[in-house]
């Protein structure tokens, strides 16, 4: 205690000659400066925090108002605005599905059409197109296609076409479904006793609850402006969910595997983390996260952490039943999983509007729900985006997976894997081109050191093959499904691929043209702002009701964006 003392005696020392010094240098200001500066400084302060602290980063708004300052420049904004305006025009003229020509209905008919009129109205609208996922040369989109399965659906959506699950006291049979699916693809993903979940309309939705989940608790702990940490290759919808929510998305680098990079996810991880994110497989290469790696860190750091399964969750529940057992775990009997999604609509074959969130504990999920007490018209509460939701899909869901079955399921998943794998030895052997990663599910990417990948897409698709065109870095997809398991159509896959690669390496320097070339250009443009702009053309194309005329830009103004 008595060597205590005189330090206790130099510290208030030296705090009486920084009293003193302070006093100083305000010798002569009067009292209203003192709180005049302290009142802007504060301000100041606070200023610079609502710049520095928000979800998008300073380096994206800066390049952002950048480029936007340079788009308003006398002459160099003109050339920029013409080079987008040629953009805007071949992304119009790739559009083939605007040019049939025919009018568009713009009112409603004076009197009702009868039946037969209208079913064959319908017959006209549905074979629009030139691309017919029957023949099975379509990269995902369409995942069974089976015909008994598409008869009993319908029958079943008839039964249930009226029901909404937003009134349980009136279809309470559709809420017993509901429960029974969620409890299914819980018992199917090794949840445990007080595992639970919700149904959705996709895997977007899926997404958005569990990160509306996961920031309504961080807000519970203290965390004021949460962060989402997630591998560069996961899906939008995270980015999605950032915007919707007022999120920081972080997005984690990947490694030469194509795998989320866990010591960079570790290094990013701040007091403000409120989520990890990994990918059962990832969209854009089929290539599965080192999820247990990245669960220990959830668990280190007491962070929840959701896996997004939405694209091959129903595929890969049932591998090892298969005898295509993974590397490693992915579900809840991996610890420190919170969450996962999964699409039924995908590899559980039931029809287009359907996904579930499953969380480990119910915990999680209350997290999720919204209740608004006071309202006058009663207590709303609901448990995803949606009030109310068509009944037909979910009794459809509840039908399909009665009707597959484990047995149904193991022996499409034993079909799909075994053809990805056969495409995969196939295509390694195809010089010039590369797989990338490791995938060990459905989906299959391809790249080139050689030539323009997107050139083996163009001529891919004048042999009718539709693929996915991916980006950063430039691919191409095959995502495989029950079609391409029939008789034929893996091995056409490979031939067609071995002779496009053989016609493009005549001149293998060769530009590309079409859609290709587009997504060529867009990866290059450094201001993303205008490729969002592309974009948004792009979506009020989708929506246009009159017929394209070669003299106007995508927004209908002629000679102007």
């Amino acid at each position: 205690m008595d060597t205590f003392v005189p330090y206790k005696e130099i510290i208030l020392m030296y705090l009486e000659k920084a009293r003193t010094f302070v006093n100083g240098q305000c010798a002569g200001i009067e009292p209203w400066q003192l709180i005049g500066s302290t009142f802007a400084s504060t301000l100041v302060v606070v200023w610079l925090h609502g710049i520095l602290f928000q979800p998008e980063s300073l380096t994206s708004r800066s390049k952002k108002w950048f480029f936007k300052t340079l788009r308003k420049l006398p002459f160099v904004g003109a050339i920029i605005q013409n080079q987008f305006n040629k953009a805007l025009d071949d992304v119009a003229s790739g559009l083939h599905f605007l040019n049939d020509g025919k009018d568009y209905i713009k009112a409603l008919p004076a009197q009702g059409m009868s039946q037969p009129v209208l079913l064959e109205k319908m017959k006209e609208y549905s074979s629009m197109g030139k691309v017919h996922w029957e023949d099975g040369k379509v990269s995902g989109t369409v995942y069974s296609g089976e015909e008994k399965l598409t008869h009993l659906l319908v029958k079943v959506y008839e039964e249930f076409a009226w029901s909404n699950p937003l009134h349980p006291d009136v279809f309470p049979g559709l809420r017993k479904m509901e429960a029974e699916v969620v409890r299914m693809a819980c018992t199917l993903f090794n949840g445990g006793p007080n595992s639970c979940g919700v149904m959705t309309s996709g895997g977007t939705e899926s997404i958005l609850m569990a990160c509306k989940a996961y920031r309504d608790l961080a807000y519970e702990r203290g965390i004021k402006h949460p962060e989402i940490l997630v591998p560069m290759s996961v899906h939008a919808a995270f980015d999605k969910a950032a915007h919707y929510f007022g999120l920081k998305i972080v997005h984690i680098p990947l490694t030469k595997t194509m795998q989320v990079d866990v010591q960079a996810m570790k290094r990013a991880i701040s007091k403000n983390t409120a989520m990890l994110t990994c990918s059962a497989p990832q969209f854009p290469h089929g290539v599965m996260d080192p999820i247990e790696e990245v669960a220990k860190l959830a668990l280190k750091y007491r962070i929840p952490f959701h896996v997004d399964a939405c694209l091959g969750g129903f595929l890969i529940a049932f591998m090892e039943k298969a005898g295509f057992p993974l590397q490693r775990p992915f579900d809840f009997r991996v610890e420190g999983v919170t969450s996962i999604s999964a699409d039924t609509h995908k590899y559980g074959y039931a029809p287009k509007g359907s996904s579930v969130v499953l969380y480990s504990d119910k915990k999680y999920r209350h997290y999720q729900f919204f209740v608004a007490p006071d309202w006058q018209g009663g207590i709303y509460a609901s448990p995803t985006i949606a009030g109310s939701r068509p009944g037909g899909i979910i009794a459809a869901c509840w039908a399909t997976l009665m009707y597959m079955g484990e047995d149904g399921y193991v022996e499409a998943t034993k079909k799909i894997i075994s053809t990805a794998r056969f495409i995969e030895s196939g295509l390694r052997k195809i010089d010039n081109i590369q797989i990338f990663g490791k995938p060990e599910v459905s989906v299959i990417s391809i790249g080139s050191d050689v030539f323009d990948i997107y050139r083996l897409s163009n001529l891919l698709s004048t042999r009718g093959w539709n693929l996915n065109v991916l980006q950063f870095p430039s691919s191409i997809h095959l995502c495989i499904t029950l079609l391409h398991t029939k008789p034929g159509i893996a091995e056409q896959f490979l031939e067609d691929v071995r002779d496009c690669v053989l016609e493009i390496m005549k001149d293998p320097k060769a530009k590309t043209t079409g859609m290709g070339a587009i997504y060529g250009m867009a990866q290059s443009i450094p201001d993303r702002n205008m490729v969002s702009e592309i974009s948004h053309a792009y979506l009020d194309c989708l929506y246009s009701t009159d017929i394209p005329s070669s003299d106007k830009h995508m927004n209908g103004s002629p000679g102007h964006s």
